[in-house]
């Protein structure tokens, strides 16, 4: 009996560990998000633009506009959205998989964020895990690099600071 006892309790363990490990998995795009994209998402589907009223799509990398009756998705926005600045504008994080279906109640919602400037973006961060955003300025400096506190191909102490162009002593140089 107590053995019979014990296997029923491994096996709701074991359910119930299955369960939490399906409740726990995350999906980080930081690295996918774009240098104007607002800090403090580890994951983003797409950003709500109340400026101009249209969306931008992470995963795919391309805005979400209305032309017509119709929502379309392209690499750029229209001419009639040139005087847009989107460093400048305020973003909404929208997770659903086709916002602009809810568009209309996107635009009630968010109509307070129209023509708002103070949001903070990713280019302009300075926490590392931003870091891995292709538009940062920081992107690919290695975590080593930044703790010793230079550069990569940018340490010339040891060619350039010297006043011999780089001769020796031997030929009558001298050093000052």
């Amino acid at each position: 009996m107590k053995k019979i006892m014990f296997s029923i309790i491994v096996l709701l363990g074991l359910s119930a560990a299955q369960e939490s490990n399906a409740q726990i998995s995350l999906s980080i795009n930081i690295g996918s998000q774009p240098a104007w994209g607002p800090t403090g998402y580890n994951h983003v589907d797409f950003y709500y633009l109340p400026d101009i009223n249209a969306y931008y799509d992470v995963t795919r990398s391309q805005y979400v506009y209305q032309n017509g009756p119709q929502w379309v998705y392209t690499s750029s926005l229209p001419s009639r959205y040139r005087n847009y600045d989107i460093y400048n504008s305020y973003k909404v994080v929208v997770n659903e998989q086709r916002p602009f279906l809810h568009n209309n109640v996107h635009i009630s919602q968010y109509a307070r964020y129209k023509g708002n400037h103070n949001q903070q973006i990713i280019r302009d961060s300075r926490d590392e895990r931003y870091y891995q955003s292709a538009g940062h300025p920081k992107y690919q400096v290695k975590k080593d690099d930044r703790n010793r506190g230079y550069v990569n191909n940018n340490d010339r102490n040891d060619r350039y600071d010297r006043n011999d162009n780089g001769r020796s002593n031997d030929k009558g140089y001298r050093r000052n």
